[in-house]
């Protein structure tokens, strides 16, 4: 049980990473979901090239995840990206709450999933 729990422990970040970030890139990647899901319209191609080359590198990030959930080696660079990844966004989000304003509650969510999922896995960097 002792082993389970710790497994849990050491890979819930990338657990959770994956778990937020791919369906956010489905989203990102579709234009009727992006409208539907985050009320942002696509009205130019280069606004489609730039959500589909976001949704791709976090498909790519996510494959990442999966790769350090799944195989040992992988999980230091996987932990890496996770800190990496996260607590960039959430320094972004946090930017723009400074400058442009109070975004929408799923933004919020955001900034909050972001600083724990990447705190907690500077976190665990640091206990390996």
């Amino acid at each position: 049980m002792n082993v389970r729990l710790n497994w849990w422990i050491r890979h819930l970040h990338l657990l959770l990473a994956v778990l937020i970030v791919g369906p956010t890139a489905i989203i990102y990647g579709n234009p009727s979901l992006l409208s539907s899901q985050l009320d942002i319209e696509i009205i130019t191609i280069d606004q489609a090239s730039q959500w589909k080359a976001t949704a791709v590198w976090y498909l790519g990030c996510s494959a990442v995840w999966v790769l350090g959930i799944v195989k040992a080696h992988y999980w230091r660079m996987a932990t890496q990206l996770t800190a990496f990844f996260m607590l960039t966004l959430a320094t972004g989000r946090l930017l723009s709450l400074t400058i442009d304003g109070i975004p929408s509650g799923g933004y919020l969510f955001a900034i909050g999933a972001e600083c724990l999922i990447g705190g907690y896995a500077v976190w665990q960097l640091r206990l390996s």
